[in-house]
């Protein structure tokens, strides 16, 4: 294994806590080297997720020590094993649900139990776009809103990387799906992905198109993107007993909790660290009968190279629509 400590490559490293320009890309960083049960990958692609602009902002309860690298899901080929790695061998195509030493770099270490075989049909890039995306919508959907067939389900903010692996994964397990999306684009995307119906959230009264949609009954589960805009009227378009799962936030709102007593109905936090480990393989059995069966097929939108990280995380809080997952490109 030493021969791998004189190589230097290149990552993305954090130093402080702060806006996109922390994130400073550096030529110089020794390779990291795998201990026991761990894997050496060489990245090719490292997917971008909204909570990684939390954790760089410090406003995230959990902190990293400084300086870090950022990223969780990469896909590459793993370069080296350590010692009792048993299943994993040099040059097998992967992806990650977490690393040791951050994704946004050229190679990351990482433990052997998030290492999975990268499906032939998959590329590198779509391979970026499983770990949280389809984590986070497994955890909302049936870990917290125990989500059955049969039932209706409210996608709300569905072109990004977790909408998309909602919308699959509901219309799969026998959903009815509706999803939001804010540009023509990406109410496209949404009904390619699975939605039966979508909707767009820039619309004035998109929300009683909505109700219309199911009758006037409501929906039974919402997947909430952004709580801090849509709380308050997510609570009025649940049928009975509805629940909403606060997928992502970005602020306060105001809300009246008489409208929970009005349906009996209930806001459950969603939060992928909290996973146990018979939560992650049960997660992971479903997603390889989705690769197996075909209904997983993450759709990868804007693409930038490493030396962009500081503008991908811009554009993944601002831009005025998401289309599909945003992945780095080594």
């Amino acid at each position: 294994m030493m021969a791998t400590t004189s190589k230097l490559m290149r990552a993305i490293r954090v130093s402080e806590f702060g806006g996109p320009s922390v994130l400073k890309l550096c030529s110089n960083i020794p390779l990291p080297n795998p201990g026991q049960k761990q894997v050496l990958i060489r990245v090719h692609a490292c997917g971008v997720n909204p909570v990684e602009t939390y954790i760089r902002s410090g406003t995230y309860a959990r902190k990293p020590s400084l300086p870090y690298t950022p990223g969780t899901d990469v896909s590459g080929v793993v370069e080296a094993v350590g010692d009792g790695v048993q299943l994993l061998q040099a040059g097998d195509r992967v992806f990650t649900t977490a690393t040791e030493t951050g994704g946004y770099a050229e190679y990351t270490v990482v433990s052997e139990d998030c290492v999975y075989r990268l499906p032939d049909p998959l590329d590198y890039k779509q391979g970026a776009a499983i770990g949280i995306p389809y984590c986070t919508a497994y955890r909302a959907l049936f870990h917290k809103a125990h989500a059955k067939a049969g039932e209706t389900v409210l996608i709300h903010g569905a072109s990004g990387g977790v909408g998309v692996a909602a919308c699959q994964m509901a219309r799969a397990l026998g959903l009815r799906v509706l999803g939001t999306a804010g540009t023509p684009e990406g109410l496209e995307l949404v009904l390619r992905n699975g939605a039966h119906q979508a909707f767009n959230h820039r619309e004035e009264g998109y929300t009683s198109k909505i109700m219309d949609a199911t009758k006037g009954q409501g929906v039974n589960v919402i997947v909430e993107m952004l709580s801090n805009v849509n709380l308050s009227s997510d609570l009025q378009m649940l049928a009975y007993g509805g629940r909403v799962t606060v997928v992502g936030s970005r602020g306060p709102i105001e809300i009246n909790p008489r409208d929970t007593m009005a349906k009996e109905s209930s806001i459950i936090g969603v939060a992928l660290p909290y996973a146990t480990v018979e939560e992650k393989a049960e997660c992971a059995a479903a997603l390889f009968a989705g690769l197996d069966a075909g209904w997983l097929k993450p759709a990868v939108g804007k693409q930038y190279t490493l030396d962009m990280a500081s503008q991908a995380h811009i554009d993944i809080i601002d831009c005025p629509g998401a289309s599909g997952k945003m992945v780095l490109t080594m």
